[in-house]
């Protein structure tokens, strides 16, 4: 409803709508540039992902690496995988969130 009764008016309703769309596109744009770390085992692995949650790097210490217990590495890889998404996933809540809050009313939106 609009305030005051008024009706809408739609050029501007579809400027604003165009807009949040340029500025989303843009947010997203910066995400898939942005990198987050996460790491586990104290350091000893540590991940890289873009803001959009592409794993860009793995690094392994060496100090990880036993031939004796591969699986306590594997769960080092998996925990700093997961560390570093987890870092992606909050840093797509700080864009995104505050550009997509008012959009689900918005019928067409894909929000």
């Amino acid at each position: 409803m609009i305030p005051g009764g008024g009706q809408p008016n739609m050029q501007q309703l579809l400027q604003q709508a165009q807009k949040m769309q340029q500025d989303l596109a843009a947010a997203q744009e910066e995400l898939a540039q942005a990198e987050v770390e996460g790491q586990a085992g104290g350091g000893l692995v540590k991940a890289t992902v873009t803001g959009s949650g592409e794993l860009r790097a793995l690094v392994i210490d060496p100090k990880a690496v036993d031939p004796e217990d591969t699986e306590t590495l594997a769960d080092l890889v998996v925990a700093a995988v997961q560390a570093a998404s987890e870092n992606a996933q909050q840093l797509q809540q700080d864009k995104l969130g505050p550009l997509t809050q008012g959009l689900g009313g918005m019928p067409g939106l894909p929000f």
